[in-house]
C-alpha cells in the first residue's frame, strides 16, 4: 500500500520570522510546508511543485499578494488552488480586493496560529469535496456513455448476427457442392476462419453491451505482450521493428484475458502507427512499448506507453475522442474501437489515456489491474 500524500501547503512572506512561525507550526501538524518570499518565486514554486492550497502575504515587493492572486487564477493549470491572504489591513476595501482578485478567505496579522491551522484545515477539506464533486461528474459521465456503447454495440450485434448466418448459410451451401478446386476450398477455410473470428468477435460485442465480465486467466506479461505484437503484425502489413522496454520483475503474471488484452493493445499499436502519413518510408514510422508495475489507491496496476512520433490529435478530436463513433483518422470512416477497448478497460478496473508528447506525436497508456 502507498503511504498517503500530505497536503502541500504554500507559504509566501518576505519576512523569514513570519515564515518560519508558520512553518514550524504547520510541519508539526503532518503538513509538507514549501516556502517563497516574494510574488514570481510563488508563480514558480506553484508550477513546478503544485501545492493544495497557498498563504499568501499581501504587502510584498515588486509584485505584491493580490497581484500574484490575479495571475495565478488567470492560470487554468493553477486557478482551483485556494488562495489565503495574510495580511494587517482589515478594511472592507482591502478585503473585497483580495476576494476579487480570487482568495477564499483572509488571515489578519498578527497571525494566531491555531487560527490559521484550523481555516487551512478548513479550506483542505472544502478542497477534497470539490475534488470528490469533479470525479464524480466524471464518473456520471462514463455511466452515460456506458449506457450509450451498450444500447449501440447491442443493435450492432443483433445484425451482425443476422447478417453472418445468412453468409454461413451460403458458404455452407458451397461446401455441399462438393466439386471445389483446390483453390476454392483453400479459400474457403480462410473464410470460415475468418468468420469463426467475426462470430467471436459479436460475442465481446454482447457481453460489452450486458456489461458482463470477461473470463480471465493467469498469463505470464511478457509473453502476453509478445503475443499481442506478433498478433498485431500478422493482422497489418507491418515490417518495421517495435521495441518492447519493461521493466517488470522475472516471470510476472497477471489475470487477463488474451484474447480480449491483444485485441485492446492490437487497437492502440493501430492507431500509432496510422499517425504517420502514408507515403513515409516505414523505417520513419518509430512505434515505442514501454511497461511496468505501478500501484494507483492501493490497487496494483500493468502500466503500458505505446509511444509514437506522427501527426498527433487535433484539439477537436481528442476532446471526444472516446466518444462512440469518433476516430481518429481523417480520411476514413468513423468506428468504435476506442470507445469499445476503454469501456472494456474499466470494466475491469483500467483505463486508456491518450496525452500529447511535449515535442511530437502521442503516448497512450494503458493500466490494466494485475489481480
Amino acid at each position: 500500500m502507498s503511504q498517503q500524500k500530505k497536503p502541500r501547503i504554500l507559504v509566501v512572506d518576505d519576512q523569514p520570522i513570519n515564515v518560519k512561525l508558520l512553518q514550524r507550526k504547520l510541519e508539526r501538524h503532518d503538513l509538507d510546508v514549501l516556502v517563497a518570499t516574494n510574488g514570481l518565486d510563488c508563480i514558480e514554486s506553484v508550477r513546478k511543485n503544485h501545492p493544495d492550497l497557498i498563504l499568501l502575504d499581501v504587502m510584498m515587493p515588486e509584485m505584491d499578494g493580490v497581484e500574484t492572486c490575479r495571475r495565478l487564477k488567470a492560470d487554468s493549470g493553477t486557478a482551483t488552488i485556494p488562495i489565503l491572504f495574510v495580511t494587517a489591513r482589515t478594511s472592507k476595501e482591502n478585503k473585497l480586493e483580495g476576494l476579487q482578485a480570487g482568495a477564499v478567505d483572509y488571515i489578519t496579522k498578527p497571525i494566531d496560529l491555531e487560527e490559521t491551522l484550523a481555516r487551512i484545515r478548513t479550506h483542505l477539506r472544502l478542497q477534497a469535496m470539490y475534488r470528490e464533486n469533479l470525479q464524480l461528474q466524471e464518473r456520471l459521465g462514463d455511466a452515460r456513455k456506458t449506457a450509450a456503447v451498450g444500447a449501440i454495440t447491442q443493435g450492432i450485434a443483433h445484425n451482425l448476427n443476422n447478417l453472418l448466418g445468412v453468409v454461413i448459410g451460403y458458404l455452407d451451401l458451397i461446401k455441399t457442392n462438393g466439386e471445389c478446386s483446390e483453390f476454392i476450398a483453400r479459400n474457403l477455410t480462410r473464410t470460415d476462419n475468418a468468420l469463426n473470428r467475426m462470430t467471436h468477435i459479436i460475442q465481446q460485442l454482447t457481453s460489452i453491451a450486458k456489461n458482463e465480465q470477461h473470463e480471465r486467466s493467469i498469463q505470464q506479461i511478457e509473453a502476453l505482450l509478445q503475443s499481442s505484437l506478433e498478433r498485431f503484425r500478422g493482422e497489418h502489413p507491418v515490417t518495421a521493428e517495435i521495441p518492447l522496454q519493461t521493466d517488470l520483475p522475472e516471470r510476472a503474471t497477471m489475470r487477463a484475458n488474451p484474447e480480449i488484452f491483444e485485441s485492446i493493445l492490437g487497437k492502440l499499436l493501430e492507431n500509432a502507427w496510422e499517425s504517420y502519413r502514408e507515403d513515409s518510408p516505414e523505417k520513419e514510422h518509430p512505434i515505442q512499448i514501454k511497461a511496468d508495475l505501478i500501484e494507483k489507491r492501493g490497487i496494483p496496476l500493468l502500466r503500458i506507453c505505446i509511444i509514437d512520433q506522427g501527426s498527433g490529435l487535433h484539439p477537436s478530436v481528442a476532446e471526444n475522442l472516446f466518444e462512440p463513433f469518433a476516430t481518429t483518422k481523417t480520411n476514413a470512416g468513423s468506428g468504435m474501437g476506442l470507445t469499445i477497448s476503454r469501456h472494456t478497460l474499466r470494466n475491469l478496473g483500467g483505463d486508456i489515456q491518450l496525452v500529447p508528447n511535449p515535442d511530437h506525436g502521442m503516448t497512450a497508456t494503458l493500466t490494466h489491474p494485475i489481480d
